[in-house]
């Protein structure tokens, strides 16, 4: 990945909540980044190819594992962004789980289950569209939706959402503990780029499927949206599960941060090939005799 890429990480990185302000993130910066759109996506391709050649070295050592979360209103590109990002990986190993409004199972067990039982294992790159945070952001939002999950009443509180996040950040340190690295990514999209996809989607008949009458009903409570995300983030960024506050109204721009943030996290775990023994290559001689 180019360095010009890389070095403007640090302007969306956010790694401690003090000071946390998302107003101060825009969402249609490009870090000075003039380029044609082709040459936008040979830049991304020369990051895929990238980042196909740590993730084979990721899944031979058989140490680490990577789970990357995707946060964003309505239209902010998620799934465009993962598409393009992981589109030179080996499919096994990669895992993605997206995740919709919990089932009946899912309720009757703590907000975290759904999660923990999609996680990457060893040596994989685990990719969650939506995640454990749709509990302190849609919940929040709309809290009468809290009572399907039938908590005990003693345990809903004024400071729930507060406690969750407390559990949500003590997670993500269990984690990173356990050889897990997390990446979390808010594709921040305006409001006015959202209105511009979402008018998309009406007036082209090929992206009719994309919309939902009740995306629009979301759009209504997008402060109280902003306000969550923000209290989110301030809570939960640290240095060992950074978010990244990724521009999302220019979406060759959001491709490039996501897939740089992921190579330069991969690049830090001193990923290589297994080391052959002393006995491996004894037999690896033996066949290759027999070969022969």
């Amino acid at each position: 990945m180019e360095k010009r890429v890389t070095k403007i990480l640090d302007r969306y990185r956010v790694t401690k909540g003090r000071g946390f302000r998302l107003k101060d993130y825009d969402p249609g910066d490009t870090a000075a980044l003039e380029m044609e759109k082709t040459a936008a996506e040979a830049l991304l391709q020369q990051g895929v190819v990238r980042l196909a050649e740590m993730q084979d070295k990721l899944y031979a050592q058989d140490r680490w594992s990577v789970l990357c979360i995707f946060q964003a209103m309505d239209a902010a590109g998620k799934d465009g962004a993962i598409r393009h990002v992981f589109s030179g990986v080996n499919p096994q190993g990669c895992q993605v789980h997206s995740f919709k409004a919990p089932g009946p199972i899912e309720l009757d067990h703590d907000f975290l289950w759904r999660h923990s039982v999609a996680l990457p294992e060893r040596g994989r790159i685990g990719i969650h569209n939506r995640s454990w945070y749709e509990e302190v952001l849609v919940l929040r939002v709309h809290p009468e939706l809290l009572a399907r999950q039938r908590l005990p009443p003693s345990l809903i509180g004024k400071k729930i959402w507060d406690e969750r996040l407390e559990d949500i950040a003590a997670y993500e340190r269990y984690l990173a503990r356990q050889g897990t690295v997390v990446l979390k990514f808010f594709l921040n999209v305006s409001r006015e780029e959202q209105k511009k996809r979402f008018l998309s989607r009406i007036e082209e008949p090929e992206k009719n499927w994309k919309f939902s009458p009740n995306d629009v009903a979301e759009r209504a409570h997008w402060d109280d949206y902003m306000k969550a995300y923000q209290t989110a983030i301030s809570a939960t960024a640290a240095p060992h599960a950074p978010w990244f506050v990724v521009p999302a109204d220019a979406k060759w721009f959001t491709r490039l941060v996501v897939v740089a943030a992921i190579i330069e996290a991969l690049e830090k775990l001193d990923l290589h090939y297994p080391a052959v023994t002393k006995e491996q290559s004894a037999a690896l001689a033996v066949a290759k005799k027999s070969l022969g």
